[in-house]
């Protein structure tokens, strides 16, 4: 009896102790700003506070508890060790998609620095450790959405530079249709094309005015928005997720915090200059076969099955400029190889913004000014569709446009100063990437970091060797 009524005390006294820890931690990342705290509390902590908490009480026990006691607080050990590394220090990520071929594969595992740029103090602090924003099996929120804390960020070792391949936040992520088709598709989009196939293909834009254009679009996306919130069936019940519980993605840095960015026949111009292109930028193509490519040429001009699938289905097929002229020297193999442009194309898409008739494609885009943190811009309603989402959801004002004129929070406004820096990030494979020329800016908040070399490359297709040994420890820094 007095032992089940010790071992029961034990027991209350260990939820007590997680408790307490579990306030300290929340203490800990509320109060640190600086490498300072990140570095030294841990230690205090580990040095002091924990010689007064009996956390091994088990070694005491015999038996099955003992033994099965040791590995919990081995594999707990290992999980904070780890958790904490993945938060403040590195991350692994794995590229899932082509939108950066050929410079970053499917299949390539990075090592994303966090000091690089600095890591974000987390803003929903309270989640299971080493998952985004799902529980595996239990397909349930990982995280708890209280408390929630504003953006900080410790700072880094440098800034977002031009060039550079960022890991960030996906933006039009914070909102997810939670069927499995639609997951992986953006809300914002999708909500506009059910809302103009439902009350907008008749109407002719061009003629209406500019507050008429504004409403017109208001419109399409409500109706949009009911459709997908009136048939979960379809769509699957809307969530929302918080900034560091969205999507992670990988692109190349274009466009930095107050550069006038456009984008003409396919190259992108930086205040009036040439950016210059990365040295496997993709772009597609319309390839006419006579017969089959052998393995070999695939390989050594980098084809992939999915890249053949995808001509075929009429949406014709990815290829660098060398790759390209390669394979249209092959008269044995291929009849024509045409550069696919926005007048032979098929609907590239609705680019960013949605809710505007700008004429922009994703070949011929802009200008457009990215916002940089202490900026003015002078608004009106030719340019407010551009930046309403960061000024309304990023920084998060009330704005409204009634009877031609502006309103954030209330007040009549012609001008708007910007609290953070916007990126524009684009994929190397510019006919297949999801980027922000079709949603827009990336804020400074939704930076995660930044790849540092590639620790490991798995090919996917069944074409060439499974690993790709060649790339292993390859540099990012070197990919341009």
């Amino acid at each position: 009896m007095i032992d089940k009524r010790k071992a029961k005390l034990n027991m209350k006294w260990q939820w007590t102790k997680f408790i307490i820890v579990l306030a300290l931690y929340l203490l800990f990342l509320y109060w640190v700003k600086s490498w300072l705290g990140l570095i030294v509390v841990p230690f205090i902590y580990d040095a002091y506070i924990s010689k007064k908490i009996n956390w091994q009480w088990w070694k005491d026990a015999e038996g099955p508890v003992r033994f099965v006691m040791s590995w919990v607080d081995a594999i707990i050990f290992a999980l904070v060790a780890v958790y904490f590394i993945n938060l403040f220090f590195f991350q692994n990520y794995v590229i899932p998609s082509s939108s950066l071929e050929k410079s970053l594969l499917r299949g390539d595992y990075l090592f994303v620095s966090k000091v690089s740029y600095g890591p974000r103090i987390p803003q929903t602090p309270l989640t299971m450790p080493l998952t985004q924003h799902t529980l595996p099996i239990f397909n349930t929120k990982s995280y708890i959405e209280w408390p929630h804390w504003d953006y900080r960020r410790v700072k880094g070792l440098g800034t977002v530079q031009l060039n550079d391949i960022v890991v960030f936040n996906y933006p039009a992520g914070d909102s997810v249709m939670m069927a499995d088709k639609y997951q992986a598709q953006d809300y914002y989009q999708t909500c506009y094309s059910y809302g103009f196939e439902s009350c907008g293909k008749d109407v002719e834009i061009d003629s209406l005015s500019p507050q008429e254009q504004w409403d017109f679009y208001q419109k399409v996306m409500a109706e949009g928005r009911k459709i997908v919130k009136d048939n979960p069936g379809e769509f699957g019940v809307l969530a929302s997720r918080p900034t560091d519980r969205r999507e992670n993605y990988v692109k190349r840095c274009v466009g930095l915090p107050g550069q006038t960015l456009q984008i003409k026949d396919k190259i992108v111009y930086l205040d009036g200059k040439a950016n210059k292109e990365p040295d496997n930028v993709q772009y597609t193509y319309y390839v006419d076969f006579k017969q089959a490519l052998p393995n070999e040429l695939m390989e050594n001009l980098q084809i992939t099955i999915e890249d053949l699938n995808n001509n075929g289905s009429g949406g014709g097929m990815p290829m660098t400029k060398r790759a390209a002229t390669e394979l249209a020297k092959r008269t044995d193999l291929v009849n024509s190889v045409v550069p696919v442009t926005d007048d032979n194309s098929r609907d590239p898409g609705k680019v960013y913004p949605v809710n505007a008739n700008t004429g922009w494609t994703r070949d011929n885009y802009g200008p457009v000014w990215i916002p940089a943190k202490g900026k003015s811009i002078k608004l009106n309603l030719g340019n407010i569709a551009v930046y309403e989402r960061p000024i309304r959801v990023y920084e998060e004002n009330d704005l409204e446009v009634r009877d031609g004129k502006i309103f954030i929070n209330g007040k009549e406004a012609n001008e708007y100063t910007f609290k953070m820096d916007y990126y524009w990030m684009m994929g190397d494979n510019r006919h297949n990437s999801l980027d922000s020329r079709y949603w827009g800016f990336v804020p400074e908040d939704h930076v995660v970091g930044k790849p540092i070399f590639i620790w490991l490359s798995v090919n996917p297709e069944n074409v060439g060797p499974k690993y790709r040994w060649g790339r292993i420890f390859n540099k990012v820094d070197n990919i341009k």
